[in-house]
Formats: C-alpha cells, structure tokens, sequence
C-alpha cells in the first residue's frame, strides 16, 4: 500500500507536473455470501479487502478534467460543460460517470473547478473482487472532500452505483460500493438492498485463526454482457409472474406455488435468489451465535446453488472449490457475477500453503492456467491517506 502511495504520488507529478493536493483509496471487496440478490432487493454480506484503489488528485483553476491512469497510456481530457453520458467511454468512464453522477446527486457542476487525477490500484481486475467500485468509490470520496460536497458514505455508494449503470452500462446493484465504502477491519457489512440499511458484522476470523482464501481463475469476465443481464431479466420476469416488487418478497415457502407458475429455467433463477437470500440471513445469525467456524455449510450450499441454479459458475471455479474442500477449507464457493472470476475458500491458517499447492496442482492437471491464489483481511472503506 505504502508503495503505491508513493507510485501514484510520483506518477501523478510526472503526468501534470505538480504535486496532488491529497491521495485517497478505497477498498475491492468480496462477498463473503448473497450473490446477485443485490438487485433483486435482497440481503448481501459483503467485506471490504486490503487490495485498494489509490487516486491522487489536484483542484485546476478552470472547468478542465484530465484523467490519467497506471493501467492505460491515454490522457483523458474533458471539460465539465460537455460532461454527458453520451461522451463516455473505455476505462475513463468510471471516473468521469462518477463526476456525473455527483451532479445527478445534487452537485452544482456549473460551479465547481476542474482537476487533475492520476489513478493506480493493486485490486485485481476481472477476479469478481469489484475494482470498479473501488475506483468509483476512491474517485467519489475525493471530489466529495474537494469540491465541499457533504455528501456522507451511503449517498457516495449511490453515487458509484448510478456511474456504473448509467455511465459504464452495467446493471449492477448497490453492494459492492457500500462495501468499498462503508468496510471496517475483522468485519462485513451486512446490507438490506430494499431499505439500503447497512450494519457492520464482525466476522471473528482472527480470532477463530482462520483466512479467507481468493483463488483467481483467471478467467475475465464482463458484467456489461450478456449472462449477467440475461440473469437479471429472468429474475424480474419472475417477479412480475409471481406478482411482487421484487423477488425479496419471496420467502421458501412460496417456491412451491412459484415452480408451477414458472417455467424450469426461470424457477431456477428465483430459487436461487430466494434460497440465498436465506442463506445470508443464516451466515449473519451463525456468526453472532457460533462464530466463523460454523457457516462453511452455508457457503458450499451457496456454491451448489449458483451452479446448478443461477447457472453462473464454470469449470474453473468448480475445480477451485471443489480441491479447496477436499483439503481442509470451513468452506468454498464462487464469489462475484460468475462466468469467471474468483472463489473463495474460509481456511485454517495452517491450511492454506496446503490449499495453495493442491488447487495448482488441480488446475495444472486439467490444462487449466494457473490461478492467483493470495489470503485477503477485511479492511477499512474509503478513505482520505494523505
């Protein structure tokens, strides 16, 4: 972290020529349980990670935005008058969508100086660990402070949300940046996606001796195509048959009436949300009542539910979760929008150099590439460094 500090730093002085005025970060996050219940105004438990997104920024005296970044060669160059949607694209439209969506919020950008932003991060892309949000959330904090806004943490998620759908095109629900944004050490964030209530869960994992595992297929994937949004449709078309808001006003009782309602594919999709859902509300009631060491059942229920329900898990995953329990992980499952990405596996800590060797082993025997698979700590949300 200290490094990149210092990159993004020096970096941002060789891009402008000056010094920023601050840096600021925010975390990646995974989630510990709840996928895609996010949208469907479910429950969610995600964590922020110690993998940050670092932006070092300047006011300027005019109305121009200029974005660099350690992951691209070109320099954007906006002026806040022409700021739509509609000119957005590529990588800079994270930072730039978050600009608008501040305005969207309430911000005057007819009144506020342009700047300077040079953007690094560590949090890997592609591995489901949400470096999206982590850069929304970084950038949204740092104009938040700049430009005076007042805008507290639940508002800038938000923020990031509204650039990420309407700017970038994903469809994607509020969890990952209230992860980002709201995260604290040894603790998850246990967020209602209907009311946008948020509680900080402590997860005890320290205590407990145990490490939360990321294994990185690899494998890229993009919530901004087709299977995430195919997900999503079939999940309202299943609300609408059942005639409710959302699938949150489903419980497990009502799956009976919805399997003869619905057909195969679709049933399946709501019950998984459903189930899900359940299964949050268990993780976060296990964790108060036994500790960490007693929800692996849970996220391996989770694991067989996206697989053969959401149908959002791959060969890879299924290989890393499976070689993950079979070599003393609590428990495993797939984390983030599927069709590539991470899994997760809750391990012993003297466990993972064990889990480490077998899951490259594994993926070595299938021909598959070899995966990252590197320990995470639930971390501290977006903040101010320096």
């Amino acid at each position: 972290m200290t490094d990149i500090r210092n990159d993004v730093t020096a970096s941002f002085a060789a891009t402008f020529g000056q010094e920023p005025t601050g840096l600021w970060s925010a975390p990646g996050r995974v989630n510990l349980i709840g996928e895609h219940t996010d949208y469907n105004e479910g429950f969610v438990l995600p964590l922020a990670i110690d993998r940050r997104t670092i932006v070092a920024l300047a006011l300027r005296d005019d109305r121009v935005m200029r974005v660099a970044s350690a992951f691209a060669d070109e320099l954007v160059e906006l002026d806040l008058a022409e700021l739509t949607t509609d000119v957005l694209h590529g990588w800079s439209a994270y930072p730039l969508g978050v600009v608008w969506a501040l305005g969207e919020f309430g911000a005057d950008l007819s009144a506020v100086p342009g700047f300077d932003i040079y953007i690094d991060s560590d949090v890997p892309v592609g591995a489901g660990l949400s470096s999206s949000a982590a850069l929304e959330s970084a950038v949204a904090v740092a104009l938040n402070d700049v430009w005076q806004l007042g805008l507290d943490k639940q508002a800038l998620a938000r923020v990031g949300q509204r650039a990420e759908n309407e700017a970038v095109g994903a469809p994607t629900g509020i969890m990952d940046q209230s992860a980002s944004m709201l995260g604290r050490e040894d603790s998850a964030v246990f967020l209602d996606c209907r009311s946008l209530d948020a509680e900080v869960i402590d997860l005890g994992f320290d205590r407990a001796g145990l490490d939360l595992v990321i294994i990185d297929t690899g494998v890229s994937h993009s919530h901004s195509t087709g299977g995430y949004a195919d997900r999503r449709a079939s999940c309202e078309l299943g609300a609408r048959t059942m005639e409710v808001p959302s699938l949150r006003y489903l419980g497990v009782d009502d799956l009976d009436r919805a399997r003869e309602l619905l057909d195969d594919v679709t049933f399946r999709r709501v019950r998984h949300i459903v189930t899900e859902n359940q299964r949050v509300l268990d993780t976060v009631r296990t964790l108060r009542e036994q500790g960490a060491a007693a929800i692996g059942d849970l996220l391996d229920a989770s694991h067989v539910s996206m697989r053969n329900d959401f149908e959002i898990s791959i060969p890879e995953l299924d290989l890393a979760v499976e070689t993950a329990q079979m070599n003393g992980a609590v428990g495993a499952r797939m984390t983030g929008g599927g069709f590539g990405g991470a899994a997760i596996a809750l391990v012993p800590r003297d466990a993972v150099s064990r889990i480490q060797v077998a899951i490259d082993g594994a993926f070595a025997e299938h021909g598959y590439s070899q995966p990252d698979v590197f320990s995470v700590r639930a971390s501290d949300g977006a903040r101010r460094d320096r």
